[in-house]
């Protein structure tokens, strides 16, 4: 068996064949403002610190907004005047709902974003093991797909008629 060769670095930073893996214990404090660039080294540890705050506070965001509608919904008075008030708030209900679990939905692919990130496999395509790219990452964060691989998915799909 072929063992990968492992190098520690300082505050628990790993490099796994030639890949960085940030544990969730490592704080690194990045410079005011900063926002990776596609000159430095690929998926280095300022990377993916940046990714793993930016990852960590859309979580957050939407854990409230989730607490909020759960609040929300708690508090609404059930008893409504006419039939259309009731048909109205059951519809509102109903959106609030469908909201709340397509944030559940990327609250689990941020918590995998953040696994990659810890195991040192964020950033590369989970199909072709290619880089990502820092753009389309900064744009969507919890990308597992190049952009080709994406294309190619999406282009199975409509074929296969998903």
């Amino acid at each position: 068996m072929n063992k990968l060769a492992t190098k520690k670095l300082d505050n628990g930073i790993t490099r796994e064949d030639g890949r960085y893996a940030l544990p969730s214990t490592s704080n690194i404090t990045l410079p005011k403002g900063y926002h990776p660039s596609s000159n430095e080294e690929y998926m280095n540890p300022q990377h993916l610190a940046y990714f793993r705050n930016k990852l960590r506070d859309w979580r957050d965001q939407l854990v409230e907004e989730s607490r909020q509608t759960m609040d929300n919904l708690r508090e609404e008075v059930r008893d409504v005047g006419d039939e259309a008030e009731r048909a109205t708030r059951e519809t509102e209900n109903s959106l609030e709902l469908r909201t709340r679990d397509r944030y559940r939905k990327l609250i689990s692919k941020i918590d995998k974003a953040l696994r990659r990130i810890e195991e040192g496999s964020y950033g590369f395509c989970e199909e072709t093991d290619e880089e990502i790219g820092v753009d389309r990452l900064d744009a969507r964060p919890i990308a597992t797909l190049s952009l080709d691989a994406q294309e190619r998915r999406e282009h199975l799909q409509k074929q296969m008629g998903d």
